[in-house]
């Protein structure tokens, strides 16, 4: 399954800068006083791993590709440390185990590369099947932060009904700081039993608001449409999944029916999706041509094109934002690229690289970055964003105060320009 997701320093905290502390302070107790059969035991054990250390470092592995001997018995040794030495008790051996396989996965370096375990990919799968138990918003990573952000909540929601807005960020869930954590993790923390509720803490503005937010089932729309007068149709896409393209095909068939003279798409908030579906909402769109190209580590290129049947021939205006990211990136690139409409509002994310989804037999999975995509003239935007025609940023104070979207309102004056 491909996914075009979403947003680089782990956090350690106190607590981990005492485990260091406390197994270094071990170690050397060990060399200098060396008291003790167990403490004898645990020096040679140490020792031996310290002789071959650039060796493991240099990826040292059998011919099957396993973890060496070394490796292993290191990891055997520190596990000894904490159930022998470790302050607290109640640390399982399945919660070492999933700290082991997240660490080789932070030790990409990469935030869209992670390890899941049953539960938790379980619960990511559920996303896709367009209802759930939460709280009605989708979640993006705030770069700067290093946190969680709330990207758009749904029209609706729970979410939306206690104020929620775009850009808070999540500052804890249930009193667990969320610094550095996946976002799929961040949402399977908030997602729960219906009607119970959970705790978050959001920064906005300078201050720390309090929410509790009772989750329900959540049905998840992906298109809306409406006409806003003068022959200008309004299609917002607010993600990308399976359903979406017949969503949207059937958006522009009401706005046809209805008189649409020029249309604008609204991406704003948009984290993307599946690289599939935009594709084939692309098709109904763009001209014969190239939509995107992804390219591995190899240099192997994978492509999807459109024959142009399609082709979109009234006005556009895309409106975008910082929120816009990933797929909503790659149709508004490919858009941009073939000039056949205006983009409005901001930079958008930046966001240019593709995960896939691996299984493994007992359940867990990893999501991992396979490769970079390009628009239809070859660009690769990851930490650059698209820059819009039209640069026209969110004015939040009207909108929040009034409903004013100013916006909205300049994309309707640049659609209207284009359609006299």
């Amino acid at each position: 399954m491909e996914v075009f997701e979403q947003q680089n320093k782990r956090q350690t905290g106190d607590g981990g800068r005492f485990f260091a502390g406390l197994i270094v302070g071990v170690i050397t107790s060990l060399l200098v006083v060396c008291v003790g059969y167990v403490g004898y035991q645990i020096q040679q054990r140490v020792e031996s791993g310290g002789r071959d250390s650039q060796q493991v470092n240099a990826g040292s592995s059998d011919p099957e590709g396993k973890l060496s001997d070394i490796v292993s018995d290191k990891v055997d040794t520190l596990e000894y440390m904490i159930e022998q030495y470790y302050y607290k008790d109640g640390i399982s051996r399945e919660d070492l185990e999933n700290g082991i396989y997240q660490g080789l996965m932070d030790a990409v370096g990469d935030p869209y590369t992670s390890y899941f375990n049953a539960s938790d990919f379980s619960t990511f799968m559920e996303q896709n099947k367009g209802a759930y138990y939460g709280i009605g918003a989708y979640v993006a990573q705030d770069t700067e932060r290093n946190y969680p952000k709330i990207n758009s909540p749904i029209p609706g929601s729970p979410a939306e009904e206690v104020g929620l807005r775009p850009n808070d960020i999540i500052y804890e869930v249930e009193g667990e700081s969320t610094y550095g954590m996946d976002l799929d993790k961040v949402v399977s923390l908030i997602k729960g039993e219906e009607g119970t509720t959970v705790r978050m803490t959001i920064y906005r503005d300078g201050e720390y608001l309090e929410m509790a937010v009772q989750r329900r089932q959540v049905e998840i729309p992906t298109v809306e449409q409406e006409m806003l007068g003068d022959g200008m149709a309004y299609i917002r896409i607010i993600e990308f999944d399976e359903v979406t393209p017949s969503q949207f095909e059937q958006a522009l068939e009401t706005s046809r029916g209805s008189g649409m003279k020029g249309l604008v798409l609204d991406l704003r908030g948009n984290p993307g999706g599946s690289v599939n579906a935009v594709v084939d909402i692309a098709r109904m769109l763009l001209p014969e041509g190239l939509v995107v190209y992804t390219e591995d580590k190899y240099g192997k290129r994978e492509q999807y094109s459109c024959d142009g049947s399609n082709e979109f021939e009234l006005p556009l205006v895309v409106l975008i934002d910082g929120n816009s990211a990933s797929a909503s990136e790659l149709l508004s690139g490919a858009i941009q690229d073939y000039e056949k409409g205006t983009l409005v509002g901001t930079t958008t994310f930046g966001k240019g690289i593709v995960q896939q989804m691996l299984t493994l037999r007992d359940g867990s999975a990893v999501k991992i970055t396979i490769s970079s995509y390009f628009t239809p003239k070859g660009r690769n935007i990851h930490g650059i964003g698209i820059d819009p025609d039209v640069v026209c940023p969110f004015d939040g104070e009207a909108y929040y105060g009034s409903g004013y979207d100013n916006q909205l309102e300049k994309a309707k004056e640049v659609l209207l320009g284009i359609m006299e």
